[in-house]
This record gives structure tokens, C-alpha cells and sequence, in this order.
């Protein structure tokens, strides 16, 4: 198979082209960024998907800055909505599957009930980033024709012969996560932590935004594992909505506090409101996904993907404890 992955330089993109080199199903590996893949150009992902002609494209790339996609919404829709479009349309033109990355953000995050949400909870963004992410999600359902909700059930029982009747498109989300390249929440607040030592101040956590900390290698490797079972002759674990992210769910502060004991760092932290700073964007307070069945079993507590990232990052522990 040939496989592209778009936004091949960020965050999952590098990930994803690390576990797909080398797997036995990829027979092409094509990474696309810019220049060549631009989001803002309508007619980038038609020009390399009919140059290229991909079995798989893993749309990946995205506007992720959040707080900025407040401040133009236009934008936001033109590169997390519009350009999602655009490459199912291309995909489909050349009877190619697609994989696309939408986030917990399509959901407002005012459940009260402790439960994470499931594919089948019907979306309702809370900010413009999110409102573009669902309308890319909805763009390609509509360009492959996966409408209804019996798509949204299909990746929650991927041995259904039903699963046979949907087209090669799968949407996955995923959040909060992290791994190079770029400064991801782990390095910030450990950045955070040590200057706040440093000047005998108190760090602040934000105590009530919660949602599953998730490793960008770990949900690599899970699309991977999705792709190499479509590409069985008797594979059918592809379509669908996916929820992606390590398993469990943590609020920031609890985040925050993993990463500091990990790396050896002692501060004095309180726990805040996170209406404490105020932001162009709302994040959903409650943003916990209930992962989906996958062909390996479900990804590792995040406990365990952050202690490992941190021996990555801070090997040594930072001195000070």
C-alpha cells in the first residue's frame, strides 16, 4: 500500500511516519507538508493526491492553535474544515481511504455525569476550533457518503459484517497530546515549574479542565495497527469514528503534578479555576473520551505514557527535588 501522511513535520505526523517505516503493508511512504501540502490552497490536496495516487492518506495536518482559531474563526474553518473537504474529495476521486484526526473539542464539555463520551454523543463545540473540527468531520462523512449514526457505531464493533457496507473512511479523535517536536504541556509546565522555583513563587494547576492525556507515539502506532488490519483481505477495523487516547482521564493539575514528580521537581503548586486565566478560546472542562476497540486492545494508562516520555525529556531528574 501506498501510504501519505499530510502535516508530516508536526507532532503526530512525525510519529506516524516513525511507525510506519517499515511495516509490512506499506510498500510507499509519502510525507506531505509544506510547501507542498498547504491548507490554505484549495487545490493542494487534488494536485498531490492524483500526482501521488495513495491507497491511505492520514490527514493529519491542522491548525492546533487553539486560542488562535478564536481570534479567526475564518481561518480556522478554512484550514480545519474546508481543506478536510477537499482531501476526502480528492480521496474519493482516486478510490483512496482517508483517515482523519478531529479532537475531544467537538464536545462542550458540560456533562455532569463522570462518564467520557462516546462516539455516539451528538457534538456540540464550545469554541471556533472545535466548530472547524466537526465541520471537516462532517465535510468528509458527507463527500463519502458515511452518514447517520450507524457509522459512528461502526468502530465500536469492528467484527460486524456491517462494518463491510461503509466506505475506507475512519475518524479519529484524540486529546491532549504530546511528544516532540514543539513545546507540548509536559515541557511548559516543567518550564513553568522551574522558573517559579527559581523566583520562590507558587505554581498554579488548572484544577477542573479534564481529559485524557495521550502519547502522540501510542496513537501512532494505533492508526497504524487500524490501517494494517484494513489492509487484510479480511480486515474491517478502519471505518468508522475512533476514540483514540490513552486510557484513563486526568485533570490538568494531576497532569501537571505526574510530570513534576517524574522529572524531580519540587514546588509549592494551588490548585485554581480554570476561568482564572482568562483566554480567547473555552476549552471543554470535561473533555474525557471513552476509547473505541482496537486490534491491539486499548492504549496504556496515561500514567505510564507520561512516566515514559519523561525519562525522554528529563533523564537526569532535574535537580532541586
Amino acid at each position: 500500500m501506498r501510504v501519505a501522511v499530510t502535516g508530516a513535520g508536526g507532532r503526530l505526523g512525525t510519529a506516524l511516519i516513525r511507525e510506519l517505516t517499515g511495516s509490512s503493508f506499506v510498500t510507499d511512504l509519502l510525507a506531505w507538508d509544506l510547501p507542498d501540502h498547504d491548507l490554505d490552497d484549495p487545490c493542494s490536496a487534488q494536485r498531490l493526491v492524483s500526482t501521488n495516487r495513495p491507497d491511505v492518506v492520514v490527514h493529519t495536518a491542522a491548525w492546533t492553535d487553539v486560542d488562535g482559531c478564536a481570534r479567526d474563526p475564518a481561518l480556522a474553518m478554512r484550514r480545519n474544515g474546508l481543506a478536510v473537504g477537499e482531501m476526502a474529495e480528492a480521496c474519493v476521486r482516486a478510490d483512496a481511504a482517508l483517515v482523519i484526526v478531529s479532537t475531544n473539542e467537538v464536545f462542550d464539555g458540560l456533562r455532569t455525569d463522570g462518564q467520557p463520551y462516546r462516539p455516539t454523543d451528538r457534538p456540540n463545540p464550545p469554541n471556533p476550533y472545535g466548530a472547524a473540527k466537526l465541520a471537516g468531520e462532517r465535510a468528509a462523512r458527507a463527500v463519502y457518503g458515511a452518514t447517520g449514526d450507524d457509522f459512528a457505531v461502526a468502530a465500536m464493533r469492528p467484527t460486524d459484517e456491517d462494518q463491510r457496507k461503509f466506505p475506507a473512511l475512519a475518524i479519529v479523535r484524540t486529546a491532549w497530546l504530546f511528544g516532540p517536536p514543539g513545546a507540548d504541556f509536559p515541557q511548559k509546565i516543567l518550564a513553568a515549574a522551574i522558573r517559579a522555583r527559581a523566583a520562590r513563587q507558587t505554581l498554579s494547576l488548572v484544577a477542573d479542565e479534564v481529559g485524557c492525556p495521550t502519547s502522540a507515539s501510542d496513537l501512532a502506532g494505533a492508526i497504524v495497527s487500524l490501517i494494517g488490519e484494513w489492509s487484510r483481505p479480511d480486515g474491517r477495523d478502519l471505518v468508522g469514528i475512533h476514540h483514540i487516547v490513552n486510557f484513563g482521564w486526568a485533570s490538568r493539575a494531576e497532569w501537571a503534578r505526574r510530570v513534576l514528580s517524574e522529572a524531580g521537581v519540587d514546588v509549592d503548586t494551588v490548585e485554581v479555576a480554570l476561568d482564572a486565566w482568562p483566554r480567547p478560546s473555552s476549552p471543554p472542562p470535561w473533555g474525557a473520551l471513552e476509547p473505541t476497540p482496537l486490534p491491539g486492545g486499548l492504549l496504556r494508562p496515561w500514567q505510564d505514557a507520561t512516566s515514559e516520555y519523561m525519562a525522554v525529556i528529563a533523564p537526569g531528574r532535574i535537580p532541586g527535588r
